[in-house]
């Protein structure tokens, strides 16, 4: 090998660029995680699915709420206020087996006062609608059968916030160890 080629090649090689040190990152343990969004939309989730199973086993309370009211009022030609009442406490037991078994089965299991609690909310409940199923039948005249029905519908619309609320918080209470 030439010695001059040797030189032409060392030469001709760039400098590399001096090296600076990296900077210093805090130790693992005192940085804090952002707020994460999937957290958030993970959470958002679970309610939506909660909301939408409700909404199954409501919606079936509706159905069976609304054919023993027509059944007992038009069809039985019962009082307005009886055939209320006992439609909503036929769809309220109903309504107990679709929470406890579809709609809140993850949850703390079966108990007496789980039992309790329930009836109790569903009874305070089927007040609140027949209430409000008063003012719109009597009250308002809503008394022919598409009234009837419009005051039971928006009577079953208000009183089952106020279940949705009361059952999740309450009856079908998440296990302690799943908050």
């Amino acid at each position: 090998m030439n010695l001059s080629e040797e030189r032409t090649r060392v030469g001709r090689q760039a400098l590399a660029p001096p090296q600076t040190p990296a900077p210093r990152q805090a130790p693992a343990s005192t940085t804090v995680p952002p707020v994460t969004a999937p957290g958030v939309l993970a959470r958002a989730r679970r309610i939506a699915v909660e909301v939408a199973k409700f909404g199954v086993v409501g919606g079936s309370g509706v159905a069976v709420n609304f054919l023993a009211f027509n059944l007992l009022l038009h069809g039985l030609k019962w009082a307005p206020m009886a055939a209320t009442v006992i439609a909503s406490c036929v769809a309220m037991a109903t309504n107990y087996l679709g929470f406890r078994f579809f709609a809140y089965r993850d949850r703390a299991s079966r108990t007496r006062r789980q039992i309790v609690l329930f009836f109790v909310f569903s009874g305070i409940g089927v007040a609140m609608e027949s209430a409000l199923f008063y003012v719109g039948y009597h009250g308002l005249g809503m008394s022919g059968p598409l009234g009837s029905n419009l005051a039971k519908a928006v009577s079953i619309v208000l009183a089952s916030a106020f279940r949705f609320l009361v059952y999740r918080t309450w009856v079908f209470e998440q296990a302690k160890h799943g908050r």
